[in-house]
């Protein structure tokens, strides 16, 4: 009986333990899903037309064709498509235009009247 509750223990054990991995994953999937739909609503208020969009969408899909070994498949497009997303010229020129701004703003020889 003794030996039946070690073996149930250590069954127990594993499995909190894939539980534990499982929770890591889904948080790093919830992270990268976040990540994505702010750049996504970023471009949404640039106005991005939707052909654009889906431009970046087909080639997120297309590079993301045959799943890398060892890698979850979803965590993959969803990071594809971030990096893509980042890559958006729209997104671009808003982050060149805001270092822009904020460099003339923080520019101590600069005079407001």
């Amino acid at each position: 009986e003794l030996q039946q509750k070690v073996e149930e223990t250590e069954l127990l054990k594993m499995e909190l333990q894939m539980l534990e991995t499982e929770r890591v994953r889904l948080s790093l999937v919830e992270e990268k899903l976040v990540d994505v739909l702010q750049l996504l609503q970023q471009l949404r208020d640039l106005n991005i037309s939707k052909r654009a969009l889906g431009k970046i969408l087909l080639s997120t899909l297309e590079s993301c064709r045959d799943p890398q070994p060892g890698k979850a498949h979803l965590f993959e497009v969803l990071d594809t498509l971030y990096h893509e997303l980042t890559a958006c010229e729209l997104l671009q020129s808003q982050a060149l235009e805001k270092a822009q701004s904020r460099q003339s703003l923080s520019n101590p020889l600069v005079i407001s009247c």
